[in-house]
This record gives C-alpha cells, sequence and structure tokens, in this order.
C-alpha cells in the first residue's frame, strides 16, 4: 500500500485565512502572557573583620604593625604592613582588603585573601613581637531578593 505525501513548497505563501488566523494567535498568546516586571536593584554581600591595634599611650613614636591572619581550613597565612607615623597612635584595617588598595592582604606568593567561610586567627607585630591577636569566624553569606508587585 503505497501513501502519499503531498509536496510542500517554501516557495507558496500562506493564504489570507491563515496569515489572520496566525495573527489572532498570536494576539491571544500575548494577552494571555502575565506582564513582565524587571528587577529594579541589584543585592551584595560581603562579609569584613576589622582589625586594630592601638599604642594606648603614644609611646613608640613611629612604628610597624604587621597583620597577620591565618585561615585554619587553607592553612594559609596573609599579611598587610601598616606604617605609622609620629602622632599617630593606631590602625584599623579591614579583612580581606580589596586588591586594587595599594595595601592589601595577601599571601607571601602575591594572592589576595577572600572572605572564605570559616575559622581564622590573627595577629598582629610590633618590631618582630607579637602585640595582640585574636580569632573569628567568617559566615556563609546569602543574598535573597523579594519582587515587590504594583
Amino acid at each position: 500500500m503505497k501513501t502519499s505525501v503531498p509536496y510542500f513548497s517554501p516557495s507558496k505563501s500562506p493564504s489570507f485565512a491563515g496569515r489572520m488566523t496566525g495573527a489572532l494567535v498570536a494576539l491571544l498568546l500575548l494577552g494571555a502572557a502575565p506582564a513582565a516586571h524587571s528587577q529594579t536593584w541589584m543585592v551584595s554581600t560581603t562579609a569584613q573583620i576589622k582589625l586594630g591595634i592601638l599604642d594606648k599611650y603614644g609611646q613608640l613614636g613611629t612604628y610597624s604593625a604587621t597583620f597577620i591572619v591565618h585561615n585554619e581550613r587553607s592553612g594559609k597565612d596573609y599579611y598587610l604592613v601598616k606604617d605609622l607615623a609620629m602622632g599617630q597612635t593606631g590602625v584599623d584595617v579591614l579583612f580581606p582588603t580589596d586588591p586594587s588598595d595599594p595595601t592589601y592582604f595577601k599571601s607571601e606568593t602575591g594572592e589576595a585573601a577572600v572572605a572564605a567561610p570559616g575559622r581564622y586567627t590573627w595577629e598582629c607585630r610590633v618590631k618582630g613581637v607579637k602585640a595582640v591577636g585574636g580569632r573569628f569566624v567568617f559566615p556563609e553569606v546569602g543574598n535573597d531578593v523579594t519582587v515587590i508587585n504594583r
């Protein structure tokens, strides 16, 4: 048994009724689609820890403060050296520092520190001796966005 299939030629244009039916179906689909709303804000979350040292009575004069942060998960150490001038008794720094900053926390190989979740220890050395130290934990961070309908 033979079945014949009608020949289709792309050069044949659809009839006027076919074009009108297609246009009506397209209008119906577009009319039934929900209105699209674009998001009007951007979101970012960055965790940072403020570390600091202070010569409480201003007895040292000028000195260099070397901050060392140790990531317990990766075992990497990150360093930042701040030179304090006469009359400047202390300094606060943020960890991690943005790598575009001329003085940023970096490893011995120059790798910039990141705010990876986990436990950290830190210390600040003055004249090669540990002056202060501590520990902190970076939490997991995330962003939640709520779309507000008018």
